[in-house]
């Protein structure tokens, strides 16, 4: 396995990866809502490759801010790996090599929806978001956060946001949420 950044190149294998790892309605869900007319944080982007060059998996990190300080952070996702390689690491060395860069690059925070079975031995907790709001629909026990820098969220509270607020697309902005968010059930 070899891990890289994402190239231009990668971006519609990506796509076909992340429908078939999460399939129809993916783009619905709050953390879409985060990452619509901002770009990825094209560092923190990566693949992980088979020998032949096949993507096997796929990272990506997205800049937000927390709260009314607007604290900067990250938000992780999605991790995907390819349906019949799943169990075999590739998901797992995306995140210890995605983690490590966004740490090496000077990140703090980082927040993610996902499961906590997963996400925690890579040191997420439920605990960290207690004083942290996503501005959608979300599952509570999914919603969580690791701190790069240990203590990085003492004193961090309020709703994530978008890193700078997104154009205005017709028909699905509602301005009575933050930054124009309009949200679809999880």
């Amino acid at each position: 396995m070899t891990i890289r950044l994402e190239a231009p190149q990668d971006a519609l294998l990506v796509e076909a990866l992340l429908d078939r790892s999460f399939g129809p309605g993916r783009e619905r869900k709050t953390s879409y809502r985060l990452r619509d007319g901002v770009s990825p944080v094209a560092a923190l982007c990566f693949v992980n490759t088979l020998a032949d060059g096949t993507v096997a998996a796929t990272l990506r990190f997205w800049p937000i801010a927390i709260g009314a300080a607007r604290m900067p952070a990250l938000l992780l996702g999605p991790l995907a790996v390819e349906p019949g390689l799943q169990g075999l690491g590739y998901g797992k060395a995306l995140m210890r090599h995605g983690l490590a860069a966004a740490r090496s690059q000077g990140h703090r925070i980082v927040v993610l929806v996902g499961d906590p079975e997963y996400y925690e031995p890579f040191g997420f907790t439920r605990a960290l978001t207690m004083n942290l709001a996503m501005p959608g629909p979300t599952e509570a026990h999914r919603f969580l956060a690791h701190e790069l820098v240990p203590g990085a969220l003492d004193g961090v509270h309020g709703t994530i946001g978008r890193a700078l607020p997104a154009r205005r697309m017709a028909g699905w902005a509602d301005p009575t949420m933050p930054f124009g968010f309009a949200f679809a059930e999880p």
